[in-house]
């Protein structure tokens, strides 16, 4: 491993980090202008632009979902411009999470359940000139939403959602 493998191994791990209690200005500093976020397309209006603040946002989306958050990293593999990160994300949902359709609009949201989670991710992320530029994920979202009590949904939670659905969507249209 060259000294070089091991500084964009430590970008991809910092870029995973800073999603759980990171600022703004550190998310410009590894974060390209023009960085796109595949994962977007399911995630609020904020998060589909390009750069730093698109990627805040989606950080702030998830801390606003989920308490004590956090990535065990596994695994960081690098080659060429392409970074490959292993993960463990886990928390406990606190707070409504709130999915979202690919214009932009309030697809389903889950209500608080107090329960935590832990379930197995692969970050893909594409660097240059020392900042990310892309990325992308596989996530186990069938074991968070069956450790949440997402799925299956009892009678009682189904209530609950379709009311904070409503919710989000009446937010929504209020910003």
């Amino acid at each position: 491993m060259t000294h070089t493998d091991l500084d964009i191994k430590n970008l991809a791990i910092r870029s995973m980090r800073i999603m759980a209690d990171g600022s703004l200005a550190d998310f410009e500093a590894i974060v390209h202008p023009r960085a796109h976020n595949r994962e977007g397309v399911s995630e609020p209006p904020a998060c589909r632009a390009a750069g730093p603040a698109a990627f805040y946002a989606t950080a702030l989306w998830l801390r606003g979902a989920y308490s004590d958050l956090r990535w065990e990293i596994h695994e960081v593999i690098a080659e060429g411009d392409l970074v490959v990160v292993h993960a463990t994300m886990s928390g406990r949902q606190t707070g409504t999470f709130v999915a979202y359709d690919a214009d932009g609009g309030v697809a389903q949201a889950f209500p608080a359940t107090g329960k935590s989670f832990a379930t197995t991710q692969t970050h893909w992320l594409r660097l240059a000139d020392g900042m990310v530029v892309e990325h992308w994920a596989n996530r186990d979202d069938l074991g968070t939403a069956t450790q949440l009590g997402w799925a299956p949904p009892s009678p009682a939670y189904l209530f609950r959602m379709r009311r904070a659905t409503g919710k989000a969507r009446r937010d929504a249209a209020r910003s």
